[in-house]
């Protein structure tokens, strides 16, 4: 039997972590937590859901979070399938907890959120493209069709390699390694 999700207000969701009735689970990927949560939520990635140990009291209300709601939006089965009773999301994800006017634990130095980097690099990378092809030669509009094909590539399979690329920066490794 499936547990059911009911979706919380920032404020309903304040008041219960204040309250010390709840515990609120952050399903965002690391390097997303890393650089902006709600004060006292723990993260446990979406990515790796299957094999993390949810570690709540059972008397605890679980209310699930993410950046704008629609991740746990999209996986609400497994997250209830995790829960003995009633599970809960918090709506609008930490956005809407943000345009509640409600605290949030920021790390500006923290690096940019993984998949951001990958599309500044790639519109960066499909510019430069374009521009030299004008400029220079037209065969340098091969980069723009590479990185096009790099990205379907990456939406049809799931596997990225700019990202891959892209954690093995050094400002992204020292994060990943604090």
């Amino acid at each position: 039997m499936t547990a059911r999700i009911t979706s919380l207000s920032p404020a309903d969701v304040k008041a219960r972590l204040d309250a010390g009735r709840a515990v609120l689970i952050d399903i965002r990927e690391p390097d997303e937590f890393a650089r902006s949560h709600v004060p006292g939520a723990q993260s446990q990635p979406l990515s790796v859901w299957e094999a993390a140990h949810l570690k709540v009291d059972p008397e605890a209300d679980v209310i699930f979070t993410c950046r704008s709601g629609a991740r746990t939006a999209g996986a609400c089965d497994r997250l209830a399938a995790r829960v003995a009773g009633e599970a809960y999301v918090l709506a609008g994800g930490l956005d809407g907890w943000v345009k509640a006017g409600l605290p949030v634990m920021t790390n500006a130095s923290a690096p940019l959120e993984i998949m951001r980097q990958v599309q500044i690099a790639a519109g960066s990378l499909v510019l430069l493209g374009i521009l030299l092809g004008f400029a220079v030669a037209p065969a340098f509009f091969g980069i723009s069709v590479f990185v096009g094909a790099g990205l379907v590539f990456a939406g049809a399979t799931g596997f990225c390699g700019m990202a891959r690329l892209l954690m093995l920066a050094p400002w992204n490794r020292r994060a990943i390694s604090a």
